[in-house]
């Protein structure tokens, strides 16, 4: 077999990845799920504000040198961080809150991606459901279509974590 039947051989190959990886999804959705024993207004309060959040931060947990810089009013819309540790850096910023319901943050990864984090809260005659869920959209990108296979299995026990963490913290406030 000759140097350019092989070249041509990897390019083939190349394309059949690159064309299969399109048949995968374009977004991803992570959800975990926790019951809390709180009123979903002392749970609201912690995830809608930058310290609140940082109270069960999981990734704190993992990385003790997590750098983590507030900006924006304490709480509600425009409340935010940005953070830089061993497993990347972004910024996290609320972008819509319904009180005691819901909130939505925004993930300004750069490159990788802008993915929107969501806390829905559903109160219970003694404790709050807490679920907690992130969507990725990869667009046309055919490494993040094949990173979307392994999303849940990377951000799945950091979101359950949080959850306990959460539990604590509100235990706690």
């Amino acid at each position: 077999m000759s140097i350019i039947n092989i070249l041509l051989s990897i390019a083939a190959l190349a394309v059949i990845v690159i064309c299969a990886s399109y048949a995968l999804p374009a977004s991803k959705t992570v959800s975990r799920r926790a019951v809390i024993k709180a009123n979903a207004a002392d749970i609201y309060q912690l995830i809608a504000s930058t310290e609140g959040f940082q109270r069960f931060n999981p990734y704190c947990d993992t990385d003790p040198s997590l750098k983590i810089s507030a900006f924006g009013p304490d709480t509600g819309v425009g409340a935010g961080f940005s953070f830089e540790g061993k497993e990347g850096k972004g910024t996290q910023t609320v972008i819509a809150v319904k009180p005691n319901r819901q909130v939505q943050m925004e993930i300004d990864l750069g490159p990788m991606g802008k993915p929107v984090q969501t806390f829905r809260l559903k109160e219970q005659p003694d404790s709050t459901e807490v679920i907690w869920s992130t969507r990725s959209d990869f667009g046309m990108n055919p490494i993040g279509r094949v990173f979307g296979l392994f999303l849940d299995k990377m951000l799945g026990k950091t979101y359950e974590r949080g959850l306990k963490n959460l539990a604590q913290a509100v235990a706690t406030a």
